[in-house]
């Protein structure tokens, strides 16, 4: 038997109506009673939340990260499922997947549907996280949704409403689930793990502002005089902004601030191109380009490298090594 620890969260797969609308309120073990176990497969039910996760905090996503590295010190797990909300489960599974150093796989689920809907897709996707958590090494965290397969960095969550909700808008999933079983085309490339964080008091406050014509710096100006220690820069294009920005990101640096510049642009690389405010002043005044990395995983990175300790360096360097292009490489054949 493949012993399996499904940690549940809540979202809209452990959601039913209440009043006008859906929120989360169903135990794990309501969750997991709706999807049929794969043979050979056995399960436990860790009760984290139940929240919708928008809800979430990152006081919430620091916990999750260390119940999985909790449910990991335990050499008889074969592998970790959450259950979570599509709102925000690009953001926790790239949390977890920084810092995540075991050759056992964490799967990361959820449901655009509610709980007992008529042709919910939350207890397909279950089944096919349990599959994948029981039958997959090496591969860092995944995300298992609607059939595919996908690695947790670059992945993030592509339509409101549609049941195959999620991608990575640069790069290919690594596989998909079918008949019991998963097909795995690629292996993700992901940079070292970094250390887990001890579990801070406060916080860092990460925040995001966005460019946008006719743009001022007031609320890149704002968040860091209320304190914020990283701010994620959602740029236009490949990451152009205008002069204004430039300077403001080079006042945010020079205080101390981790700066990290993404698009607003679905798909494709920050690059520096242009100058008179774009990604080559933006570069030059600190901010850190995120490759394809967007706004919500860039702001993981950030938080990352903020708990990784005070030295600015260190800092850079951590938020720089988190921030490593993804690559995939074709599995060696068998």
């Amino acid at each position: 038997m493949r012993r399996i620890v499904v940690i549940s969260t809540g979202g809209t797969i452990a959601s039913r109506r209440q009043g006008a609308g859906l929120a989360a309120d169903a135990q794990g073990h309501e969750v997991m009673a709706t999807a049929p176990l794969p043979d050979g497969v056995s399960v436990e039910v860790v009760e984290l939340f139940r929240v919708n996760s928008p809800r979430l905090t990152t006081a919430h996503q620091l916990r999750l990260l260390h119940t999985v590295h909790e449910v990991l010190s335990d050499p008889g797990v074969d592998g970790v499922v959450v259950t979570h909300g599509t709102d925000t489960l690009e953001e926790s599974a790239f949390l977890v997947d920084l810092h995540h150093d075991d050759p056992r796989p964490v799967v990361f689920t959820g449901a655009q549907l509610p709980l007992g809907a008529a042709k919910g897709d939350g207890p397909g996707n279950l089944h096919d996280s349990l599959v994948a958590a029981a039958t997959m090494r090496d591969l860092g965290v995944l995300v298992v949704f609607a059939g595919k397969v996908h690695a947790a960095r670059g992945t993030v969550k592509t339509q409101t409403l549609a049941a195959d909700a999620f991608a990575d808008p640069s790069g290919a999933p690594l596989g998909a689930m079918g008949f019991g079983q998963a097909s795995i085309e690629r292996r993700p490339e992901r940079p070292a793990a970094l250390s887990l964080p001890a579990l801070p008091g406060v916080p860092p406050r990460v925040d995001m502002v966005m460019h946008h014509a006719g743009a001022d710096t007031l609320l890149l100006d704002t968040a860091v005089d209320a304190g914020a220690q990283g701010i994620v820069l959602v740029a236009t294009g490949a990451g152009n902004a205008s002069p204004e920005f430039a300077e403001a990101v080079g006042s945010a640096t020079s205080r101390g601030v981790l700066v990290a510049l993404t698009t607003r642009v679905a798909a494709g690389p920050v690059t520096e191109i242009y100058t008179q405010g774009g990604a080559v002043d933006l570069v030059a005044a600190g901010a850190v380009p995120t490759g394809t990395l967007r706004a919500g995983q860039a702001r993981v990175a950030v938080l990352s490298a903020l708990l990784a300790g005070t030295d600015r360096t260190r800092r850079d360097t951590v938020l720089r090594h988190a921030l490593a292009e993804r690559r995939t490489d074709a599995l060696p054949s068998t």
